[in-house]
């Protein structure tokens, strides 16, 4: 199945197609622009069961894995690479099983770590009260994908799904998330 599909069966609340004024909009992609500590490949290093991450996009994507040997290739990797080796070890069919039941409560449990831990990334969640929180399309040539919303072509608005955003904006607001998650998606000891 793909994510959307996921997303609808296990997610009704997060699918759909989100609009939002672009003059009114924090909007992230890359993370040396305006707003892109956002992002889960902002430098902000976290520490989750004793396991240094050197940014949230590393600890999600480790998630999607159970066997040991997956989760340490991605591990090793720095900035593009991680999400590259987990889409295929993904191809491969090591993803766990459960994953289109949890993805977006993993989604949630690293930006908890990522708020609780890195000041850099709570002062910028601060700075953007007032305006909505959109994760940018990167290819501007394809749709939104499930995470994020594309800019509109007369620049006017924004539309997609935009998951990270609404999970951003979220969390500004309440200064938490709530997630269910099984034990072993939360153990990272193997990595030491």
């Amino acid at each position: 199945m793909r994510l959307e599909g996921f997303i609808k069966e296990y997610y009704p609340e997060w699918y759909g197609i989100q609009e939002y004024p672009a003059d009114k909009t924090a909007a992230f992609c890359k993370v040396a622009e305006e707003w892109g500590v956002l992002g889960n490949f902002a430098p902000t290093p976290i520490v989750v069961d004793g396991v240094p991450f050197d940014c949230t996009e590393k600890l999600f994507q480790v998630m999607k894995f159970t066997d040991e040997e997956s989760r340490k290739i991605i591990y090793a990797q720095k900035g593009q690479p991680i999400k590259m080796k987990a889409k295929h070890q993904e191809k491969a069919g090591i993803v766990r099983e459960d994953w289109g039941r949890i993805f977006i409560d993993a989604m949630k449990f690293c930006l908890m770590r990522k708020y609780t831990q890195s000041e850099t990334f709570r002062k910028e969640l601060e700075r953007s009260k007032g305006l909505f929180i959109v994760e940018q399309q990167a290819n501007p040539r394809r749709p939104a994908g499930a995470y994020s919303a594309k800019l509109s072509e007369d620049g006017t608005i924004w539309a997609g799904p935009n998951i990270m955003g609404r999970l951003l904006m979220e969390l500004r607001d309440n200064g938490k998330l709530e997630y269910n998650l099984p034990a072993d998606a939360m153990s990272f000891s193997d990595l030491l």
